[in-house]
């Protein structure tokens, strides 16, 4: 399980890059841009938990470091702009994500101490 997890973090982390540096209209729109911004980023952060069960630290510094990066390189494109709240926003629905994993980590574990 934790190979899919790995691999489904690295696919929503190629693709939160392009979204986030490719020109606006090659950007997928499915809704709000926030609530965009924050389903990516929560789902981001499932996938690492669940990929890393282990390393909560390490998961909660990458998914930030993600998106303060991701938001500082938008900086260098003229089409884009960097705002620190979108960056907030990001992290803060990182951190949630993994803390859903972790939540689902609980659950499973104890439904298999039961068994």
């Amino acid at each position: 399980m934790t190979s899919v997890s790995r691999l489904a973090a690295l696919a929503l982390l190629a693709l939160i890059t392009f979204a986030t540096l490719s020109p606006i209209e090659l950007r997928p729109h499915l809704g709000d841009a926030n609530i965009e911004r924050a389903l990516a980023y929560v789902l981001l952060g499932l996938a690492l938990a669940l990929g890393f069960p282990s390393r909560v630290t390490q998961t909660v510094l990458f998914v930030c470091a993600v998106a303060g990066v991701l938001e500082f390189l938008q900086l260098f494109d003229p089409g884009r702009h960097a705002r620190v709240v979108d960056g907030l926003l990001k992290a803060a629905a990182g951190v949630a994500g993994i803390v859903l994993g972790r939540f689902v980590i609980r659950l499973a574990s104890r439904a298999a101490e039961r068994r």
